[in-house]
């Protein structure tokens, strides 16, 4: 009965504990600011694919207002993120050889987007920048059929760079 009783109490004290604390995993930091502007991330790399502007935009807003309690807004705010997509490129990183003469075609190949990024925070000014962030996929087979699925991995991986670089400060 003691060890029944010592057993409730424990989950007591640990359910009342939990109730009234709150730890934030996220490691964003904030702090000061309530509003962000979140402007179009405009494509002007050589190679357009049309959907890479809106969907990069949005995922990058998506992430701010799942992880933060930034409220995005239009115009006036305590800091503003924009910036373009300045390169799109596919280039081969392996060449396989061919039989009867016929040139060397590639293996495998890697797709690139690179976004250059103004972050301005009005509340604290040393915490603004302005970068280049890059990220890459590698494929082998037809860019056709795995264009979209190997760009929301790149996007995914650009928006977590972009948001730890503006907010995670760790």
């Amino acid at each position: 009965m003691k060890r029944l009783f010592a057993v409730g109490f424990s989950i007591a004290v640990l359910v009342l504990f939990n109730s009234s604390c709150s730890v934030s995993l996220s490691g964003a930091s904030t702090v000061g600011l309530k509003t962000i502007n979140v402007e179009y991330f405009e494509n002007n790399a050589q190679l357009v694919v049309n959907y890479l502007s809106q969907d990069f935009t949005e995922l990058l807003k998506d992430r701010i207002r799942s992880t933060t309690s930034l409220s995005i807004v239009q115009g006036e705010a305590n800091a503003r993120m924009t910036g373009t997509i300045t390169g799109y490129t596919i280039e081969p990183i392996s060449i396989q050889a061919t039989n009867n003469n016929v040139a060397p075609i590639a293996g495998a190949e890697r797709l690139t987007i690179t976004i250059n990024v103004v972050y301005t925070n009005t509340v604290d000014k040393k915490l603004s920048f302005t970068q280049a962030f890059s990220e890459h996929q590698d494929f082998t087979g037809d860019i056709s059929t795995q264009e979209k699925k190997l760009i929301t991995v790149i996007n995914k991986q650009l928006t977590d760079d972009i948001f730890n670089r503006a907010f995670a400060n760790w």
